[in-house]
């Protein structure tokens, strides 16, 4: 039986470029966003109704002084075992049941923000008030069942971005750890056992200042 599918995000080969982030927008239809200079190349600052995904920007010091300037496409990690899914009332959100990924279906409306939200360790829902509908990343099952891999996937130039099924991108990912670690010896794997979209990471969690979660 298939364990589904999975995203792999290696911040190692991620330029910043957010064309992953154009993608989204362009695939799945979605307006652009007013935003203003924040003093940082994230733009926009957040995801919001309108944003799926939103590639950050994180700059900081080392210990010795040595500044360090890091980024990675954020999105919903569309967990194993979804709390989202849990907290919701039923029909709410489904789980695709080829893939894993998690779907917020047209009963997700406004009324059931405060239930989704409080339950992602990530808080990726958001609300699109234009909708009436809180929205979120499909891992683009909608491409999938055709066949096709995700659209931000397919637009990432570097390999920074891989889709597969789960099995193979677990496989992947742990060699991959093995050969960072010869430059960067706190690479390691974030939530691999808990999410379907697991970053591999250069440094320490607290690097990266968007990862929280489990």
């Amino acid at each position: 039986m298939s364990n589904g599918k999975s995203i792999l995000i290696d911040v190692s080969r991620c330029t910043g470029c957010r064309g992953c982030q154009v993608a989204c927008k362009q695939w799945n239809e979605l307006p652009a966003t007013h935003t203003v200079q924040s003093g940082s190349y994230q733009n926009p600052p957040n995801m919001n109704g309108d944003t799926y995904k939103t590639v950050r920007f994180y700059e900081g010091r080392t210990e010795e002084g040595k500044p360090y300037w890091n980024f990675a496409s954020d999105m919903c990690r569309h967990c194993m075992d979804a709390p989202c899914a849990v907290a919701a009332d039923e029909g709410v959100v489904t789980i695709v049941p080829e893939t894993g990924a998690v779907v917020f279906t047209d009963k997700t409306t406004l009324d059931s923000y405060d239930q989704v939200y409080g339950a992602c360790p990530y808080e990726i829902p958001q609300q699109n008030e234009k909708k009436g509908l809180v929205t979120k990343c499909t891992m683009c099952s909608d491409r999938i069942a055709e066949g096709q891999i995700p659209a931000c996937v397919l637009s990432c130039p570097t390999g920074a971005m891989q889709f597969g099924d789960r099995d193979d991108i677990l496989k992947k990912i742990e060699k991959r750890v093995v050969e960072l670690k010869k430059e960067f010896p706190n690479a390691h794997a974030l939530h691999a056992d808990t999410t379907r979209v697991i970053y591999i990471l250069t440094d320490a969690d607290d690097k990266f200042g968007f990862l929280s979660g489990y």
